[in-house]
This record gives structure tokens, sequence and C-alpha cells, in this order.
């Protein structure tokens, strides 16, 4: 979920199956945007720059490489117009990386219309409810990436505490769970306690720069980098390196998680 806005240009696609909301596209200067049966906007891309990430939200949950800026594996539970895809692919081309979505309609409108990467041994696109998909995992996934909204809402199934155990037991050992979820949601606070208790306190939360949206991290072991000093020296190096505003997520990380004067507290 991302923000609202006005659009000269409207494409409507046509749900496939009866009960999933409809997909649209719109388009705004240079950028194409993919809607869930609302205004609201799901995944944005630049047309002249199709690797970069245009909202906050999606930049944010690339935050979790602060961690772990060489994954092996990487799992996203909702493609929409695959912007993390195309991210990974430029930035991470040694990374494996499957996508996962229930609706056949989105998939389709993202290969047509979203310059997805090419499909292979690096890349692949799982039509299949992210919810049982995970469950197939013991230990092998570096990082699961979770964006799921039904066009009203975050999907419930994939914020139960089943769920999250199923994740934990997916990701490798210094793995991390991420998901997007909106911090105006009723829900949410209920959501970051289920993962507390299933990640045994191990999560931080990382607001997006704009539109209530939060990267919520979970890790599967303690991370060892907690100095701020020294992750604002990594920050910087990030920056060159993929072009994100690290530095701001280690300011919004300590305003927003426990720490102390020298320490993030995980």
């Amino acid at each position: 979920m991302a923000r609202r806005a006005l659009h000269p240009f409207r494409r409507r696609v046509r749900a496939a199956v009866d009960e999933m909301p409809e997909v649209e596209i719109s388009e705004a200067g240079n950028i194409r945007s993919l809607h869930l049966g609302s205004e609201t906007i799901q995944s944005s891309m630049d047309l002249d720059e199709p690797a970069e990430l245009v909202l906050s939200y999606s930049r944010a949950m690339m935050g979790f490489l602060l961690w772990n800026d060489e994954p092996q594996h990487i799992l996203q539970i909702g493609l929409g117009g695959g912007s993390l895809a195309r991210f990974i692919d430029e930035y991470l081309p040694d990374a494996v990386s499957v996508a996962v979505d229930i609706n056949p309609q989105v998939i389709a409108v993202a290969r047509a219309f979203f310059q997805l990467p090419e499909e292979g041994d690096f890349f692949e696109i799982i039509e299949a409810d992210g919810a049982d998909y995970v469950k197939i995992f013991r230990g092998s996934t570096d990082a699961i990436l979770v964006d799921g909204f039904d066009g009203l809402q975050i999907v419930d199934e994939l914020t139960t505490e089943d769920f999250f155990e199923d994740c934990k037991r997916a990701l490798s050992p210094k793995g991390v769970f991420v998901t997007n979820w909106w911090s105006g949601d009723k829900r949410y606070q209920s959501f970051v306690e289920r993962l507390l208790n299933v990640f045994e306190g191990r999560v931080l939360e990382l607001p997006s720069a704009s539109h209530g949206n939060v990267a919520v991290m979970a890790f599967r072991q303690s991370p060892t980098l907690t100095q701020w000093e020294a992750l604002k020296e990594r920050a910087d190096r990030m920056e060159c390196r993929f072009g994100l505003e690290f530095g701001e997520f280690v300011n919004r990380l300590k305003l927003t998680n426990q720490h102390t004067a020298g320490h993030l507290l995980i």
C-alpha cells in the first residue's frame, strides 16, 4: 500500500477470478502504477529507470540490506508491479529471487506492462497462496519480503502467528522477514505484538518517508551490527552501492526503536 493520487490516464484490466480485486494501471508522466480494486497505489515504475524504487515504502523494505547485503535467496510474497523484483535483478544479480502471487491477473499485468526480469535460473514467478508456499522452505531463504493487500486491507492470512512461525522456519540462520504494514490500520499493534512473540523480540520498525507505511523487520537471530556509528558508516557505503537513503533509514530506526546512546537494542 502507498499513496493516493489522481492520474490523467487509466487502463482497466478485469480480474480473471471474481473474488479477487480488479487490477488497474495508471500513468502520470513517466510513472506507471498498479492498483488493486481502489485508488491506492500498490506499485509504481519509472519508465525511464525501471529498476529504481519509486515508492518510499518499497525503499524502506530494502533496509534489511544493512544487515545482509549479499542474500543468496529472496522470497517475495506479493508481486504487485514487480518493483522489488526489478531492484533485486539490477542490484543483487547473484541472488535467486522467487515472487509468489495468488492473483493470476496481477501476474499477467506485471509481465505485460511492468518490465519484469527475464524468468529463469535467477527469477521465477509462482502463482500460489504465499501463506502456503512458504511452508516448503526450511532454513533456506535469506529474506522474505511480504506485501500483501487484497484491495481493501492487509491480507489477514499474512498476519497470523502461524504464518510468522512458517516464515521463521523458512529463514536461514541470519535471515530476515520484512513486511509492509500501514501504521494507521487499527490492527497494526496487534500484528507487531504477534511478530514480537514469534521472533522473541527481534523486531524493528522502519517507517517509510511518507503515507504511514512501515517496513517491519524480524530477525531469525539477533543481528550483530547494532552500534550507531558502525551502522552510519555502513549506511554511507550502502548508499553509493544501492542508491537508497540508508543514512535516513538509520535515523528513522533510532527514532522508532528502543536504543541507548551507542546501540540499537534488539
